[in-house]
């Protein structure tokens, strides 16, 4: 069981890596109109264009809107414009990602707090796996982004489909280094559930010290992991 669970881990972490699709070169240099002004952060052509009539809402071959081609390309400014004018933050493209996990994965914190001001819902259930914003973050080890999502109320135990939890996804598709460390530190002082188990029955503890992440193991400890 430990050795498919192991494998589980290693094809989600390669499955994850590309789970997302920012646009091409090829589709950018295609793009017209809000796409266009969006991928390049022209704020003067967004406005311009949603004065003239442009659909806000108008999605690629992907279903990506202007906006989320904004957040891929780290356009902080022409988000921000978008959002202000009335595009939907919480618009989901072919894939399942809003603007606020397209901003966690990509480690974007400027982008991420843009979104949450500007209306996207940290307790959005996104991607194939059915999962947050915290727990792609978390599996990643930004914990930066993971604070902010903190702050902003997301869910801290919501388990996605593959049964785990942020704190779960820390320590198996974590290295034990100090991103994820402190990203699984941040977690359990936000009081995520630290005895809350895997589909297996293994908790975060073991879970840690089968991985033999000592500093985690010292912090579920100390926080009553069993």
């Amino acid at each position: 069981m430990r050795r498919a669970l192991f494998v589980l881990a290693l094809v989600f972490f390669a499955s994850a890596a590309t789970a997302q699709v920012a646009p091409t070169q090829s589709e950018l240099a295609a793009y017209d109109g809000l796409h266009a002004a969006a991928a390049r952060g022209d704020v003067a052509a967004i406005e311009r264009l949603v004065k003239d009539g442009a659909d806000k809402e108008a999605v690629d071959a992907r279903q990506r809107t202007p906006l989320h081609v904004a957040a891929f390309q780290k356009r902080h400014e022409a988000a921000r414009a978008l959002m202000r004018l009335g595009a939907d933050p919480n618009r989901l493209e072919i894939d399942r990602y809003d603007i606020v996990t397209i901003a966690s994965v990509a480690n974007d914190v400027p982008m991420l707090k843009i979104a949450l001001e500007g209306g996207g819902n940290p307790r959005a259930i996104t991607s194939r796996y059915d999962g947050t914003a915290l727990i792609a973050a978390a599996h990643l080890g930004h914990a930066e982004v993971v604070r902010t999502l903190i702050a902003a109320k997301a869910p801290l135990d919501h388990v996605n489909n593959l049964g785990w939890t942020a704190l779960i996804e820390s320590i198996v598709l974590g290295d034990g280094g100090r991103n994820h460390t402190d990203t699984l530190r941040a977690l359990v002082e936000a009081g995520a559930n630290v005895n809350l188990a895997d589909r297996s029955g293994t908790t975060p503890l073991g879970l840690a010290r089968g991985r033999g992440y000592t500093e985690m193991v010292a912090i579920l400890e100390k926080a009553g992991g069993k």
